[in-house]
């Protein structure tokens, strides 16, 4: 019964509940079980099951008293980048390590409004910086899937690891992640999950550590486009405490899972098909174009010409930005304090040069550089127009079409350790993503096949600004079309 009840999906699982087929209980038991059976993943930062079997039992009761919420006893994952009330929030750093926030995110507190439970808090790239889960204090994270006939750990992809993972590996219904520059759609696709970008503005802020501010958004991962769906709901809304969040209604997104594309006009921009891309990713693009025709879209290629400077303009905007919001931690104020110092200065020095990790260190010094008086006009003003033009592009395209389909990450996952020694080669992780990112549209990446060694890959579609319900729709037909079924090994054992 255990197993049963962690191979379902979230709609299921909250279909099952309303029908008394088990308890909230019976549901938090079980994931707690999954999440303590599968620490070798190290998907987990902190374990919170004394706080989902307690907020089970309130379910319960509310469930017999005939006030269920939408999400009433769904156990989630929850990065560990929201701050959650008096449990230890760290970032995935040293410097954040023991600090425990004496607030709530507005996502968060959103998400147990709608009735969710908490498992814990996952792990990720220190500050959400990286594509693999690699660069966290507390250790890498392992993707529950292997190559065929081979044993080498593999990387989850970044920074939102922790969540695909314990999502992949059934220790979660679903999770939330945040998404910079592609580290909830790159995860998602390495893993077999679904993940969603919003719209940037879509969700509040307000209580997520912040990387790039311009960019960072929080969004859901779970196993199907209908689970996306729910939790986006929940997720959204307008909230006064971000200056960013928009003040629009929020769609039934499940209702826009219709299964009709017909008349729908997709988008293949030439631009994404990339030197040295895989033939079998290349394939599956081909795939997800055909699925799409035979359920009645139309199909026009596109041009998105600044596509090749996106990832240059992100890698100096983003670490311009988090070269802003970092400097707040000195060891005066949050966190961890260096040792053996004798004045402020050197105690400043002591604490960030402990208390940060390499690649943290790395884009600090980046961001510093390019908003330096004698390089802000040549680099980072240079950056925001680029940016600008990446932007006009998606909305030149968007004239054409409704929707556009792409790869969604340039290869499957790697092995724990590669790429750690060639930040340039770990940033390409991120081409197919990141333009989305720098203009702000929402974005969905879906498995849709496996490589010839086993591995899942993905599909990516995007939208319109605050038009998540066709990509929502869209990426149902390819859901169904694609019927992803494959499961790590580790879980047929």
């Amino acid at each position: 019964m255990t197993r049963e009840l962690t191979r379902l999906t979230l709609a299921e699982a909250r279909d099952a509940l309303a029908k008394g087929d088990f308890s909230a209980r019976e549901l938090a038991e079980a994931h707690v079980s999954a999440m303590e059976a599968a620490r070798d993943l190290n998907s987990f930062i902190v374990e919170t099951p004394e706080k989902a079997l307690e907020s089970a039992d309130g379910a319960d009761k509310r469930r017999a008293s005939g006030e269920a919420r939408p999400l009433e006893g769904l156990p989630l994952a929850i990065k560990d980048l929201f701050c959650t009330k008096d449990v230890q929030t760290t970032a995935g750093s040293r410097i954040l390590g023991g600090f425990a926030p004496p607030y709530e995110s507005t996502v968060t507190q959103k998400l147990w409004d709608d009735g969710a439970l908490m498992l814990g808090k996952t792990n990720l790239d220190e500050f959400a910086m990286g594509s693999s889960n690699m660069t966290s204090y507390y250790g890498g994270v392992e993707n529950p899937w292997k190559r065929e006939g081979d044993n080498h750990k593999l990387v989850p992809g970044g920074s939102s690891g922790g969540s695909a993972t314990a999502v992949a590996g059934r220790l979660a219904l679903g999770a939330t992640g945040t998404d910079t520059g592609g580290s909830i759609r790159q995860p998602a696709a390495f893993t077999g999950i679904t993940g969603m970008k919003p719209t940037y503005g879509r969700c509040s802020r307000w209580g997520i550590v912040a990387f790039a501010s311009s960019l960072d958004q929080a969004g859901p991962m779970a196993r199907s486009v209908r689970d996306c769906a729910l939790l986006l709901r929940t997720m959204c809304g307008h909230d006064p405490k971000d200056s960013t969040s928009v003040d629009m209604p929020v769609p039934d997104f499940e209702a826009a899972l219709t299964g009709d594309v017909r008349g729908l006009r997709v988008g293949i921009p030439k631009e994404y098909r990339v030197e040295g891309m895989s033939e079998e990713i290349d394939s599956l693009w081909q795939q997800g174009i055909d699925w799409l025709k035979a359920a009645g879209a139309e199909v026009r290629d596109i041009s998105l010409p600044h596509t090749q400077y996106a990832l240059p303009t992100y890698y100096i905007i983003a670490p311009a930005e988090a070269s802003s919001n970092l400097a707040r931690y000195d060891g005066v104020r949050y966190g961890q304090r260096g040792e053996g110092y004798e004045n402020l200065e050197q105690m400043y020095e002591a604490t960030r040069g402990s208390g940060f990790g390499d690649e943290v260190k790395r884009r600090l010094l980046i961001g510093t550089y390019v908003l330096s008086a004698g390089y802000y006009d040549a680099y980072y003003n240079k950056a925001r127009q680029v940016r600008s033009l990446i932007a006009q592009d998606f909305t030149k395209a968007y004239e054409e079409v409704d929707v556009i389909l792409t790869p969604t990450a340039p290869s499957t996952a790697f092995a724990m350790g590669d790429k750690m020694d060639d930040p340039v080669a770990m940033y390409l992780n991120d081409v197919f993503t990141v333009p989305a990112s720098l203009a702000g549209l929402p974005g969905i990446s879906l498995p849709a096949g496996l490589s010839s060694d086993g591995l899942p890959l993905g599909l990516q579609l995007l939208g319109k600004p605050f038009d998540e319900e066709t990509v929502l729709r869209s990426a149902g037909v390819l859901e169904e079309a694609a019927a992803f079924t494959a499961v790590p090994a580790r879980l047929s054992e």
